[in-house]
């Protein structure tokens, strides 16, 4: 059962293919803001999976993030993340991107908890439409 309080953390090393210039972003060699959040997402997923039941996943469904520094490329990452809210299948999560030189980015993210196969079926059905 997800609850308040769960907490989450990754790392990662900005690699050019994580920069503004190489995903199209921007023009410039840092981790690009979609990237960034992207990190989040990971955190928050990561965080809740061991709490989920079988067959459960989670989904982001909206993100609310300020990019507040740039990281140029071969400096490590990592995310934090905390539950700060559960409604019933909504869980939202307090998350922020650090680098050596401090806060890079922070925000809150939401995630709806699904089940993979009722999901898969409603996104396949989607095609036929």
């Amino acid at each position: 059962m997800v609850e308040i309080g769960i907490k989450g953390r990754e790392e990662a090393v900005v690699l050019p293919e994580y920069t503004a210039k190489h995903i199209g972003s921007g023009t410039v060699l840092v981790l690009a803001t979609p990237m960034m959040i992207a990190l989040m997402e990971r955190t928050c997923r990561l965080s809740v999976k061991p709490y989920l039941e079988e067959g459960q996943e989670t989904v982001g469904t909206h993100v609310n993030v300020s990019h507040d520094s740039a990281t140029p490329v071969g400096m490590k990452v990592w995310s934090e993340s905390e539950v700060i809210d559960v409604d019933r299948r909504k869980i939202t999560f307090k998350v922020a991107v650090y680098d050596d030189a401090g806060l890079v980015g922070q925000g809150t993210h939401e995630r709806f908890i699904i089940d993979e196969k009722k999901f898969g079926d409603k996104v396949e059905a989607k095609k036929n439409q």
